[in-house]
């Protein structure tokens, strides 16, 4: 169960590679992983880069009591979460969710979770760079939707 935040690209498939494999590892008990790769969106070509912001220490703090929170919830038996900070490219990897559980509905259900908590209430500041400079963007009003189920 780790939360690490990065400057380097995410390789996802290396991450997910290594997260099965410390779950067979583990206990032999894992029947699902399911894991989400997001990627920063061009937005038709007007988006040059993405920036994300964060404090060390305190957001990983703030994302594991979430993962934490979510892993009781669903049962989970193990996590994995990867976001980059940071300047970021179109097409650039911004976020790994990794959840694995006994039973997929468990797994798909915690990922989605964790997800919709990283989209609208984690402490990262957010600034889109596009044509006419940069301005900073706030969740949008679904995410907040969405992350309310969980509440």
């Amino acid at each position: 169960m780790t939360t690490r935040l990065t400057h380097d690209p995410i390789l996802a498939a290396e991450e997910l590679a290594a997260f099965e494999a410390a779950r067979a590892a583990a206990d032999g008990e894992t029947g699902a992983i399911v894991c989400f790769t997001g990627l920063v969106r061009a937005e038709a070509g007007a988006v040059r880069a993405l920036e994300l912001e964060a404090y060390p220490g305190f957001a990983e703090r703030q994302i594991d009591a979430m993962a934490a929170a979510a892993a009781a919830r669903h049962g989970l038996l193990g996590w994995r979460i990867v976001h980059r900070i940071g300047r970021m490219a179109p097409g650039a990897t911004v976020v790994f969710v990794a959840a694995a559980a006994r039973h997929r509905r468990s797994a798909f259900e915690a990922c989605d979770q964790m997800m919709d908590y990283l989209k609208s209430r984690a402490p990262f500041w957010k600034k889109s760079h596009d044509a006419d400079g940069a301005r900073w963007i706030e969740p949008r009003p679904e995410d907040y939707t969405d992350a309310s189920r969980w509440d």
